[in-house]
């Protein structure tokens, strides 16, 4: 029994990842977002049977479905013992008899209809951007609280909180609901910018552990590719978002190494970046060309897709600056011209960069410093040293102060950018 338990304990978190966010949006699809704390106890007790039940008569044939049904049956338990709840659900849903008993299914267009109905309400409600993000992982991606402190950079009490103020918010515009489906189109750029940061999160991540949250950038792919299931969030930033996290995930396996230290875009091997994750992204860039309209997330797609050029020369280099050029005239932020100076440097060399970086209006931060030591290698080492050892003090992530140290012990060159 004991290889069964092993087996089936590994699995569970696993499906929970997965399919606790699909059930929550589900019975909250059902019954209203107000009932959003009923709907996760519900989904709790649903894994706990599971934890119950799977060591002892084995994974069922198909778990997914098994967890839908039990949820569903325990939904339907919890109606009927409470009176309050029951009267409650039966005035909202306008029924004429408090026997009647809704009948919840989980089909798969159902459940993609109720996690695009919570990604819009989540992102949709006047909460911020740290928000937002921490109920998208909690509800939806089924993150634990320690995990979401941690990919945040914050303490179980502030994202306890967080959580807690994010929900009453969310209760508060249960009215939100009826019109949702009307507004999509009005609040996509709210869920394209929330997915947006969730990746980012994960691509960059701050914590002490690590340096690449592989799960995050996996959940934030998920989840934007669940607007291309409906027609009125099928559009070309959708795909241009889409597109620019497939060729960034296609670099993940040369992006750190098996001490899980960060390697250099300059020496990692091309031959194992993942050419199904780049022709998906190229497909994904090819479908955001409908229209004309040109947002953030076609520019820096196009960026990520010569960086997945495998061949190096100053064309390249200089395809990458006059996107940032177009980029920086849309969003104009200190991590997009630290980048640019970077491109800026491989076409027209590094004194000159240096005194484009001047120009710039930009806090000095540890990409800051970095970028200055970058430049100043081949001009001034000494100075180099100086801006490097300014962003060892600077930065909060141990792995950060390692790679820098490393780099600057073996004497070699960084290039280490917010993206790349």
């Amino acid at each position: 029994m004991s290889e069964i338990l092993m087996e089936d304990i590994r699995l569970i978190p696993h499906l929970f990842r997965h399919e606790s966010g699909r059930i929550i949006s589900a019975l909250t699809n059902y019954w209203g977002i107000q009932y959003l704390e009923d709907a996760e106890d519900i989904t709790s007790d649903t894994f706990l049977k599971a934890m119950e039940h799977w060591p002892y008569h084995g994974i069922p044939e198909n778990p997914a479905g098994w967890l839908h049904r039990v949820a569903r049956n325990l939904a339907h338990t919890y109606y009927r013992r409470n009176r309050l709840f029951q009267d409650k659900i039966v005035r909202d849903l306008g029924m004429g008899s408090t026997q009647e008993v809704p009948e919840i299914v989980f089909d798969p267009q159902k459940i993609v209809d109720g996690q695009l109905q919570m990604l819009f309400r989540i992102c949709s409600t006047d909460l911020t951007p740290a928000h937002q993000i921490a109920l998208s992982l909690r509800i939806l991606c089924g993150f634990g609280i320690e995990e979401i402190a941690t990919a945040l950079l914050a303490s179980r009490d502030t994202i306890n909180k967080r959580l807690y103020r994010a929900k009453e918010k969310l209760r508060r515009s249960a009215d939100f609901a009826m019109t949702i489906s009307m507004d999509k189109g009005k609040s996509i750029d709210s869920v394209l910018r929330t997915l947006y940061l969730l990746y980012n999160e994960g691509y960059y991540s701050e914590s002490n552990d690590q340096i690449l949250r592989k799960d995050l950038c996996r959940e934030a792919l998920y989840l934007t590719h669940l607007l291309l299931e409906d027609p009125s969030t099928c559009r070309p930033d959708v795909y241009a978002l889409l597109a620019l996290m497939s060729f960034h995930a296609s670099r993940f396996n040369t992006r750190i190494n098996q001490m899980g230290e960060m390697v250099l875009y300059e020496k990692q091997d091309p031959q194992q970046w993942e050419e199904k994750l780049i022709d998906q992204g190229v497909y994904f860039l090819h479908q955001s060309a409908q229209g004309d309209h040109l947002t953030s997330y076609h520019l820096e797609a196009n960026i990520a897709y010569h960086y997945t050029r495998k061949e190096e020369h100053v064309d390249k280099w200089k395809s990458i600056l006059e996107l940032y050029d177009l980029l920086l005239k849309i969003n104009n932020s200190p991590v997009i011209a630290l980048n640019r100076i970077f491109a800026f440097s491989k076409v027209f060399g590094d004194l000159r960069a240096i005194e484009e970086l001047g120009k710039i209006d930009v806090i000095p931060n540890q990409y800051f410093f970095l970028l200055k030591g970058v430049l100043y290698r081949e001009i001034d080492h000494d100075k180099a040293m100086v801006f490097f050892l300014k962003a060892i003090a600077v930065t909060h992530s141990e792995r950060e102060r390692q790679f820098i140290r490393s780099q600057y012990l073996v004497d070699e060159a960084i290039s280490f950018l917010y993206w790349h």
